[in-house]
């Protein structure tokens, strides 16, 4: 006769009832971890209390509570786990409310991630969801370093970046347990992907940038300088003129009144430049990265999402990224029902987690303005927003608007003029640190300075 599963410190309940705590509870957790499948691995897999526990006790953190937060933390609390906690810093639209199911018309205006952690933990008794109004990067390295599995449901590719390089930076060698799984769900419409990422282990999301096309990856000093097209004006209002004028107020994009204030300037702008096709619905498309969402789509990666931490947490079944298999998974829904998995592999020279200078070429006759804007442009950087210095010197600052000024003069400069042979030219952005060595052939006019770009 098999046994029935109980975890420890969980309680039978007299009137039958399931407060979050009964055997009810974990019924269909007793059928699938009972015994073992036949993907299971029988030196991970042991059948019993053990993989109960483990998903009892696992505190999962969901980055983003929006159309994949809401589905992610559904799925997760009805797989049995019990500790999440959520991070998200915008506000309830009431756009959201027909596919983001957690939010009713009641709570517009108020934070995502304060709203959908009170409202699972009042729907799923016995769960605990601690919820983070504010930015990723307002947390550090200890605050990372609590949870078992990290899983994003964003739709920002900056802050994919930011946690992805936090996560590679935390592991240490000495130390199993600084390794956190980083498992990552996006959709556009009727396509998405699900990935799992084992820091330093595997291919990292910084390996597979030039996967996704730069969104508009602007550098500053085009849009201070010359803007070429509307969304340059835009963008130039959006990051610039606010900061100047209205820095002390919060940028709302659902806001109508901060819209109109950021087209009316674009606006300006572009009659400055000539440059026609600015428009009020073009301004917020710009500024808020709109992409479309549909609500079968995120129900369908974020189970994908979801059954990864699950094989994780339990080791029943090989995950993706699991030694041997696939580590990322494509979905296409718009002309019938397609899923694809595939591995990735790591990249020697990847920025994060490579082990390996990348090679850069670069033209000593070419303008720093022509290497920041290549920054931008690059599938594989994607810099918007960076800053360069050398030892001596500052070269170009993206920000403050200060120190943009007065270095701005330096965009025209040829890179002969700027650097010396073999200078290194430190660059940071939000995404992360480089340290650039230029390296060129002494003596030849014109040669090539061909470089290695060090990411610390």
């Amino acid at each position: 006769m098999a046994a029935t599963l109980q975890p420890e410190g969980v309680s039978r309940t007299t009137n039958g009832g399931d407060d979050g705590e009964s055997p009810a509870r974990w019924k269909y957790l007793n059928t699938l971890l009972g015994r073992a499948g036949a993907y299971s691995d029988p030196t991970e897999f042991i059948p019993g209390d053990a993989p109960i526990m483990n998903i009892k006790n696992a505190r999962i953190l969901v980055i983003g509570a929006g159309g994949l937060g809401c589905e992610i933390l559904k799925n997760l609390t009805l797989s049995g786990f019990r500790n999440l906690d959520v991070i998200d810093m915008d506000t309830i639209d009431v756009s959201n409310l027909n596919r983001q199911f957690l939010f009713r018309e009641k709570d517009v205006g108020q934070p995502k991630a304060s709203v959908a952690a009170e409202f699972v933990m009042k729907r799923c008794p016995g769960c605990k969801v601690t919820p983070y109004v504010g930015k990723i990067q307002d947390k550090d390295e200890d605050y990372y370093m609590q949870f078992n599995i990290v899983i994003c449901g964003l739709d920002s590719i900056e802050a994919r970046r930011w946690i992805n390089a936090t996560l590679v930076g935390m592991v240490d060698e000495e130390n199993p347990e600084s390794l956190k799984p980083l498992i990552d769900g996006g959709t556009e419409g009727f396509k998405g992907q699900s990935r799992v990422v084992l820091p330093t282990l595997t291919s990292c999301l910084e390996c597979q940038l030039d996967m996704h096309a730069p969104r508009a990856a602007v550098p500053l000093c085009t849009l201070a300088t010359i803007p070429r097209q509307p969304q340059h004006c835009i963008e130039w209002a959006h990051i610039l003129k606010w900061e100047e004028e209205r820095k002390d107020d919060v940028l709302d994009t659902d806001d109508p009144e901060h819209i109109t204030w950021l087209y009316q300037k674009a606006l300006s702008r572009a009659r400055e430049f000539n440059i026609p096709g600015v428009t009020y619905s073009l301004t917020q498309g710009v500024v808020k990265n709109i992409i479309p969402a549909i609500a079968s789509t995120n129900a369908i990666v974020a189970a994908s999402c979801c059954n990864e931490a699950f094989k994780i947490a339990t080791s029943s079944a090989p995950y993706l990224g699991y030694p041997g298999t696939n580590n990322y998974m494509l979905y296409t829904g718009d002309s019938g029902i397609y899923t694809y998995t595939f591995e990735h592999q790591k990249k020697s020279d990847c920025p994060v987690c490579g082990n390996r200078p990348k090679a850069i070429t670069l033209d000593p006759e070419s303008t720093l303005g022509e290497f920041v804007e290549s920054l931008a442009e690059r599938p594989e950087s994607q810099l918007k927003k960076p800053n360069l210095r050398t030892a001596g010197k500052s070269l170009y600052y993206s920000t403050p608007a200060s120190l943009e000024e007065s270095t701005r003069p330096n965009l025209k400069r040829k890179l002969e003029d700027l650097l010396e042979d073999g200078e290194v030219i430190a660059i940071s952005d939000p995404a992360f640190q480089i340290d650039f060595q230029s390296d060129r052939e002494e003596g030849v006019k014109g040669s090539p300075a061909r470089g290695k770009v060090c990411f610390a």
